[in-house]
């Protein structure tokens, strides 16, 4: 991991501004001379900017998206705890970390500080940019605030807007947090059971009933206790908790359900969509209900250069990160088309 210092006031969309910026990336490959061959991938809630470990399969040495071939870069987001400045980093002025008083920061946030990286890096043009669920939202963002930047747009399981459903999850996950007795105590373990308990509901969204019932349901039929699917339930929130934080998840939920590309642009979605002209593939998943099918249906009707693949999948919404396969193949065949 590596870490651009930005030694200068960052004002966010909401005009209040932070005293300097840290921004914490991951590269790999090579930048070419012509400076013609990066691919910049946007991460979604609780990854990290080491895309070749969290998209085992589609990134990395031997699989599409190479580094023998691509310079690829992931960055950290704005209000995350691994390693950019978030709730949990030291604020320069007290130098004592910010906790509960970080400021709120939009997905347009985020991509501004993904421009002062790109800046800093010398990257002028943007091969391909690819981004995933909340990586697409920012995804999305940069091609409409950098046109001429971004050359070629790969989005999955994502929208343009947030969703009513998708807030109503991020309202229940927040109320989970602030239930928890620690929330809001200046140290950065408050709110862990909160936190355990807003990842068991997010759990319910990333996969569904199908899955669920086929992977978690208890083969002896005389058990009144200690299910299976709660163990499952449980391990899953318990993991999150031993790599994330309360006030990161809380914080970017938040910036979530802020995500509308019409805002600021006349609040017209779909003329904001149709000024998007760069060549785009979508792809949704059929049995996605955190980001529906609809979502990316609407996306492909409205932006001009779009295509859009549906795959098949009965891990949902997180079949964005499992079937790596069916992505690859769908990918390969439109970047291939692309140098035509």
């Amino acid at each position: 991991m590596k870490v651009f210092e930005y030694q200068q006031e960052f004002t966010l969309e909401n005009g209040t501004t932070l005293p300097s910026l840290q921004i914490a990336y991951h590269t790999y490959g090579t930048l070419n001379a012509a400076k013609d061959n990066v691919v910049w991938i946007c991460h979604a809630l609780t990854a990290n900017s080491d895309v070749a470990d969290w998209w085992k399969g589609l990134v990395g040495e031997g699989w599409l998206i190479n580094p023998e071939k691509y310079f690829i870069v992931c960055a950290n987001i704005l209000g995350s705890c691994y390693g950019t400045t978030g709730p949990v980093s030291n604020n320069p002025k007290t130098n004592e970390p910010y906790f509960a008083t970080f400021p709120s920061v939009t997905i347009r946030d985020m991509v501004h500080a993904h421009i002062l990286l790109r800046k800093q890096l010398q990257i002028d043009s943007i091969y391909l940019l690819m981004g995933g669920s909340m990586g697409g939202y920012q995804a999305l963002e940069w091609c409409v605030m950098e046109r001429n930047v971004i050359k070629n747009l790969f989005l999955i399981a994502t929208s343009p807007s947030e969703s009513a459903w998708g807030v109503s999850v991020h309202t229940a996950q927040r109320l989970a947090i602030e239930a928890d007795p620690t929330w809001n105590e200046q140290r950065a373990g408050a709110g862990a059971k909160g936190l355990k308990a807003a990842r068991a509901i997010g759990m319910l969204t990333y996969r569904n009933y199908k899955i669920l019932h086929e992977k978690q349901t208890d083969p002896d039929p005389e058990k009144i206790d200690n299910f299976k699917a709660s163990s499952y339930i449980n391990y899953q929130g318990d993991k999150l908790v031993k790599r994330f934080n309360a006030y990161s998840y809380w914080l970017l939920t938040k910036s979530m359900d802020s995500h509308h590309l019409g805002r600021g642009r006349g609040g017209d979605l779909i003329k904001t969509l149709q000024s998007i002209q760069q060549p785009t593939l979508i792809i949704g998943i059929d049995s996605d209900i955190l980001c529906p099918l609809d979502e990316q249906e609407f996306m492909a009707t409205h932006m001009p250069n779009a295509a859009l693949v549906a795959i098949g999948s009965a891990y949902g919404h997180d079949g964005f990160i499992i079937e790596t396969k069916q992505i690859t193949e769908h990918l390969d065949k439109w970047i291939g088309g692309l140098a035509d």
